[in-house]
């Protein structure tokens, strides 16, 4: 329970900032402007990228970055953490039923697809060497994942992890399925 705690503590921060101020000034300065912006607005160009700096620049995770605008989860992943993430490529998202996508994204259905990213999201890093066969973590969501691993092949929940890139404000699991949460 605490982790869902955290993550809404900074995910409600971030959307306080974002929603503080719709349309800069015109004559605001860059400080300003991104007082305003959420983090995900701060510019920089040398250091290590987050998560969804990260993301963005993958040319296969595109609709995870689409889902991510669509749930307004953008400043959230894009803040301190630490995080790790189980990232869907464009291939898993392209498995789910015809459509599914498309609904999800859909403001009407913000709730729902915000519990499936959710369930992507665990506060804390799990580096490679942590994991274990069997290891369950609770997600965001509240809801747990349970890790599988033989020999050198890692799976989540079933989704096989099929790369590992860290970032600025933790690690991210490349998986090649999207995670369902259960119902119960």
């Amino acid at each position: 329970m605490k982790t869902l705690s955290v993550f809404t503590l900074a995910l409600l921060s971030c959307l306080a900032c974002t929603h503080s101020t719709n349309q800069p000034a015109a004559e605001a300065s860059p400080a300003e402007a991104v007082a305003g912006g959420g983090q995900s607005h701060v510019q920089d160009d040398e250091s290590q990228k987050n998560i969804v700096q990260v993301a963005i620049a993958s040319a296969d995770h595109k609709t995870l970055v689409a889902a991510l605008k669509a749930a307004e989860y953008v400043d959230a992943l894009s803040n301190a953490g630490p995080f790790t993430v189980f990232a869907p490529t464009d291939e898993a998202f392209a498995k789910l039923p015809a459509g599914t996508v498309e609904d999800l994204v859909k403001p009407e259905n913000k709730a729902k697809l915000r519990e499936i990213l959710e369930y992507h999201v665990y506060v804390g890093v799990i580096r490679e060497n942590m994991l274990r066969d069997g290891m369950k973590l609770n997600q965001v969501n509240g809801k747990n994942v349970t890790l599988a691993k033989v020999s050198a092949k890692t799976t989540v929940n079933g989704a096989n992890i099929v790369g590992v890139v860290p970032s600025s404000n933790g690690i991210i699991y490349v998986v090649d399925q999207v995670l369902l949460p259960p119902d119960k």
